[in-house]
Formats: C-alpha cells, sequence, structure tokens
C-alpha cells in the first residue's frame, strides 16, 4: 500500500518550518494526516543548495519542524523527497511531535527538542550523570535518578557529548518525584556559539494564531 493511501490526508495550505543541514527553512504544506505530511521548501534555492538539501535527507532522514499556524512542532523521518522543477517536495512521517504548542512557546520563546542522552554536570562538588528530557538553543532540561539539593540560580560546569557541549549553566527550576530530581538549566558560558542540532523555531512575531 503505498504512503499516501495509508490514512485520510486532507488537503490544506498551511505554512511553517523545516531543521535541514544546520538551517531553518520555509515550508508549505499541501496535505496532512494523522501520521505525516507532505511539504515543499516554500522559498526557491539555487540548484546547488537544493541537490546539497537532498543528499543530506538521505544520509540524515530525521528532521525537526514548527507547524505554526497549525501548533505543532517536533521530530519527523523524512520517508521520501523529490526534486521538481528545481523545487523540494518531502513526504514526513511524525516522530515526536507536541500539540497545541501556543502557551508553550509564549513561555519559552523557542523550540525544545525531545532527546533523550546522557550527560556530566558538576553539583554540590560532586560529579552527576544525567539524562536529558528536552533541548534548546537556551538552555535544555535534565533528569537525575537520585535526590540532589541544589538552590535555584546556581551555576555548574556540564559536558554534554551527544550535541557536542561543554560550559556552564545556571540552574532555573528544580523539582523532586519519586526518588529523582528534574532540573532546568541555561546556558551560561559554552565553548562555542551555537547549540549544533537544534533549531531555534521563534514563534513567529506577527502570528496570531
Amino acid at each position: 500500500m503505498s504512503y499516501e493511501k495509508r490514512f485520510y490526508r486532507k488537503k490544506l495550505t498551511s505554512h511553517g518550518f523545516i531543521y535541514l543541514g544546520g538551517e531553518e527553512y520555509e515550508i508549505t504544506l499541501s496535505n496532512i494526516s494523522i501520521t505525516g505530511m507532505l511539504a515543499e521548501l516554500a522559498t526557491k534555492e539555487p540548484e546547488n543548495k537544493v541537490v546539497e538539501l537532498f543528499e543530506t535527507i538521505k544520509m540524515k532522514p530525521l528532521a525537526d519542524v514548527y507547524l505554526h499556524e497549525m501548533r505543532l512542532a517536533g521530530e519527523v523521518e523524512i520517508v521520501r523527497s523529490d526534486i521538481i522543477d528545481g523545487h523540494l517536495y518531502l513526504a514526513m512521517e511524525f516522530r515526536t511531535i507536541e500539540h497545541d504548542i501556543d502557551n508553550l512557546f509564549y513561555e519559552r520563546q523557542v523550540y525544545r527538542k525531545s532527546l533523550s542522552a546522557p550527560g556530566l554536570i558538576i553539583l554540590n562538588g560532586e560529579r552527576c550523570h544525567f539524562m536529558t528530557v528536552n533541548v534548546s538553543v537556551d538552555g535544555l532540561m535534565i533528569r537525575l535518578p537520585q535526590l540532589i539539593l541544589v538552590d535555584e540560580g546556581t551555576v555548574a560546569a556540564f559536558d554534554f557529548k551527544r550535541l557536542d557541549m561543554l560550559g556552564e549553566v545556571k540552574v532555573v527550576w528544580v523539582k523532586h518525584q519519586n526518588g529523582e530530581t528534574l532540573m532546568g538549566l541555561e546556558y551560561i558560558y559554552l565553548e562555542k556559539t551555537f547549540v549544533k542540532g537544534v533549531p531555534r523555531f521563534a514563534r513567529p512575531r506577527s502570528s496570531n494564531v
């Protein structure tokens, strides 16, 4: 059975953004279903750039999307890509999608990518291992398997190899539950000036959706 016929697809014209090859691009949706969507890069890119993106997708089919008009954001897998008349068309399946994200974007201002990976942070003079819950260009949320008492505002050194990040963070909030500790951390200093692999996806200021 073809990908397009698996589920009912609603035709529409809506816009959003996709993060490919370390850059954000505007996309126009042609239809969407409960499992995925079809879209086109909305801006005309030079031919060599389109081919470069096409090759990038072959090597790394997972991408982040932000559909501001539909209040959706998350990760998709690009299951098919085509270049027609210099335009890049994408068929995508949803992997991790958050719904009704407006309130989250008003509060956080930027997109948080769901990501579970190990890292290390120095708290109270001790090396503590953590797993991330989500990551953004401004900070990250982590889970530690033990109860850790630490004050909000504490500055700590951390190392997160998954995204090649090393530097200092500030503890913004702390929560204890079921013998574990959840923390919201804000970057204070990084060894580099950007967070590779995580889009900003700042909410459009002019959107009234």
